[in-house]
């Protein structure tokens, strides 16, 4: 298998002011104390082409509502590759936990944006069952799989990206 990437934290202070903006205000100490539990994905099998994404903090949601989750996690990767991000597959089968977007498409030049390339997570809870969704602090809730791909040969795009969602569009 090829190594074609890694996966780093944001900056404490960057997670700190993408957490207030998703939160509100929060104590400083309090968004330390998560920052310092970040976990870096991993794979959980040498079998597993998904890298698990863990909780930063428990978070809950009722049926039919949405939540951000900043992960406080940026990937490097190299050119012509894409992190596809899913939610855990049991969560999906047992909730139907989705991401919004429906696949979260993390570019490699995403890591170079000011906002470090900071990957977030908008989740809904699109139950037909009435369940609600309960994910502890450290468990597994999405899961991140490389993916090569490649491009036209009339392509000769030069353009840099600054910037995360939307960033890319009417070029």
């Amino acid at each position: 298998m090829r190594r074609i990437g890694k996966f780093h934290k944001v900056s404490l202070e960057r997670f700190q002011k993408d957490w207030i903006d998703t939160f509100g205000e929060v104590p400083e100490e309090e968004i330390q104390k998560i920052y310092e539990g970040i976990r870096l994905p991993r794979r959980a099998t040498s079998g597993s082409a998904g890298y698990d994404f863990f909780a930063p903090v428990d978070f809950t949601i009722e049926p039919g509502k949405t939540i951000k989750i900043p992960t406080g996690i940026r990937v490097e990767m190299d050119m012509g590759w894409v992190l596809k991000c899913y939610p855990r597959s049991g969560l999906g089968f047992k909730y139907r936990l989705q991401f919004n977007n429906t696949v979260g498409i993390i570019d490699s030049d995403y890591f170079y944006s000011d906002n470090e390339g900071h990957i977030f997570a908008k989740l809904t809870n699109d139950t037909n069952e009435g369940k609600t969704v309960t994910i502890p602090a450290g468990t597994g809730f999405a899961q991140g799989i490389f993916v090569e791909y490649g491009i036209t040969v009339d392509d000769d795009v030069t353009d840099i990206r600054n910037g995360g969602l939307g960033s890319t569009t009417g070029r």
